[in-house]
């Protein structure tokens, strides 16, 4: 009988009882027994803690303008799984999702997949049916035992490497950076986006034999009073525009993307003769992705971001310090494997009043809103708030309480970004 999307996405949740579980092995065989055809020409992978949703985003946009079909897989997805699988910039369909996963059931067997294995194998076989000329995957966790990891990428991104998901990658930035670092190959290039990033990081991309390109080293980012300006060792001088992506953090991402495409404009004949200038402006100048300090309008103003990290946290604060008379409305829920006393350290006393929502009824891993009471108390102990069981009821009183020329601003986790854009769509928030 054939399942509808629904009900695969329903089967994928139950056919392994861990929600997540790193290693290739598993998935490399399945691959293979589908013929593991190459999903694009060329492929860029994309890892760090967290800027990859945006580099991906401002990757695609600049590949597009270049007049390249374009193939990228991010997760998790905030309203629709289709979201997760793009090609020439629309979501897959259903049908050729389903479709998908009956091949990819036929070809595992006995083996068994993750539900986020199930969506890569998708992605990868979505991708090479349709010709493209660059595949751009996300990493979902980590990078050296990520399912995406089976693709040997012609250029690795890792954006940021900061504390987050430390149960499954390590206890501190450089144990976390030797995972991160296993997306790159020998002999091809890494663009490592941060300024400072941890020796573990460095080291184990020098031991891969990976050809590394370091912000601040070897390219480097001036801003000016209108746009900015990219500049590489090699002499190449780019002037372009401000990202259309707000937060001061997008012009790291927008470097490391504009260094990657450099790169693989370097190695690849049929990219040889791009206008990198033009084509790095057009996709700034367009690039968008839902949830990363997206303003919904209205007044009071709705902006929602997925962070959830205390390094997410500290660009959140970056983006209210330029706003410095903005009196600021939190709705805030996380789950249970964050760090949520860090991310709260990082944002102090710039949030006026904390409105806690509660997650247990969407994640089991979701925190209760009286957990987030006990961290709040603890890290700011005078702090106002208002405990909520769950997002839609602390979006409800945020937007009460909050007056013209305040923000509400809700972020923590996916959950909280996905329950919100719904929620802002039901009450037409603008």
């Amino acid at each position: 009988m054939t399942r509808t999307l629904d009900e695969w996405l329903a089967y994928q949740e139950r056919v392994n009882v861990r929600s997540i579980e790193l290693g290739l092995d598993r998935v490399r065989e399945v691959w293979q027994r589908m013929g593991a055809p190459a999903p694009a020409r060329r492929v860029i992978t994309v890892g760090g803690t967290n800027g990859k949703g945006s580099t991906v985003a401002m990757l695609e946009a600049m590949l597009t303008a270049a007049g390249q079909r374009v193939g990228c897989y991010t997760s998790p997805h905030l309203l629709h799984y289709r979201e997760r699988i793009r090609i020439d910039g629309r979501d897959a369909d259903d049908d050729a999702l389903v479709a998908s996963f009956e091949r990819i059931e036929a070809a595992r067997g006995e083996i068994p997949l993750t539900y986020f294995e199930f969506g890569t194998l998708a992605a990868l076989d979505l991708f090479a049916r349709a010709g493209l000329d660059v595949a751009v995957l996300e990493v979902g966790l980590g990078g050296r035992l990520d399912a995406v990891n089976i693709i040997d990428a012609d250029v690795a991104v890792i954006t940021t490497v900061d504390l987050d998901h430390m149960d499954w990658l390590g206890p501190d930035r450089d144990s976390i950076g030797v995972e991160k670092a296993g997306i790159a190959r020998a002999g091809r290039p890494a663009i490592v986006g941060e300024v400072e990033p941890p020796a573990g990081l460095l080291q184990a991309l020098a031991r891969i034999g990976a050809t590394v390109e370091r912000a601040g080293v070897d390219f480097t980012v001036q801003r000016e009073a209108t746009g900015w300006q990219w500049r590489h060792r090699d002499g190449l001088t780019l002037s372009l525009p401000d990202p259309a992506l707000s937060a001061p953090v997008q012009y790291a991402n927008a470097a490391a993307s504009v260094a990657a495409l450099h790169a693989l404009q370097r190695m690849d004949a049929e990219l040889a003769t791009m206008d990198l200038a033009a084509a790095a402006s057009s996709g700034l100048r367009t690039a968008r992705v839902a949830a990363r300090l997206q303003v919904l309008g209205g007044d009071p103003a709705l902006v929602v971001d997925v962070g959830h990290n205390p390094q997410a946290a500290r660009a959140l604060a970056e983006w209210l310090d330029a706003r410095p008379d903005m009196r600021v409305h939190a709705v805030y829920g996380a789950l249970s494997d964050k760090d949520v006393a860090g991310v709260i350290r990082a944002l102090g006393e710039r949030i006026a009043h904390w409105h806690l929502a509660g997650l247990e009824q969407d994640t089991p891993r979701g925190l209760s809103a009286q957990a987030l009471v006990e961290q709040l108390a603890a890290v700011l102990p005078g702090a106002r708030f208002d405990a909520h069981a769950d997002v839609a009821s602390a979006l409800k009183a945020a937007r009460s309480a909050a007056r013209p020329g305040e923000c509400v601003l809700a972020f923590g986790s996916f959950f909280v970004a996905s329950a919100v854009l719904a929620e802002s769509a039901r009450l037409d928030w603008a």
